[in-house]
């Protein structure tokens, strides 16, 4: 059997039960089909660049598959068919990470302070640039 890392795009106005339902769905495919999933993770509701089918934004849901090709067939052939995915993308891989995907890493690197302090566009609390010299009155 081979590896697969496989992302897809569900609509904006679907519940986050409702992405873990179509998951689930998949998994059981898969698993019927002689395969097995290893890690999911639901990467939640982003925005767009560009809208799909008149959506700007979707959920997005990503699934370690080690299965034969003909489990990853079946699995594709019903997506198409499920109006509420709207892209999905199978990517052979010789190995699965380990850990969080650079998805999950990016979250928590963004919840992290920021060096500035928190002030937006590199300017200090004068509205002056930082490397700017003014005599204080």
């Amino acid at each position: 059997m081979a590896l697969y890392e496989h992302v897809f795009l569900a609509r904006q106005d679907i519940t986050a039960q409702q992405v873990d339902a179509i998951v689930e769905q998949y998994k059981g495919l898969i698993e019927e089909n002689g395969g097995k999933v290893g890690r999911i993770e639901n990467w939640g509701l982003k925005s767009l660049t560009y809208r799909i089918k008149k959506n700007r934004k979707a959920h997005y849901a990503l699934m370690d598959i080690d299965a034969p090709a003909a489990a990853i067939h079946e699995m594709e052939r019903q997506m198409r068919i499920n109006e509420d995915i709207l892209r999905y993308m199978t990517i052979k891989v010789e190995a699965h990470e380990e850990g969080p995907s650079a998805m999950m890493q990016k979250r928590d690197r963004d919840d992290r302070p920021r060096r500035d302090g928190g002030r937006d566009g590199g300017r200090d609390n004068r509205g002056g640039d930082r490397g700017e010299r003014r005599p204080r009155f």
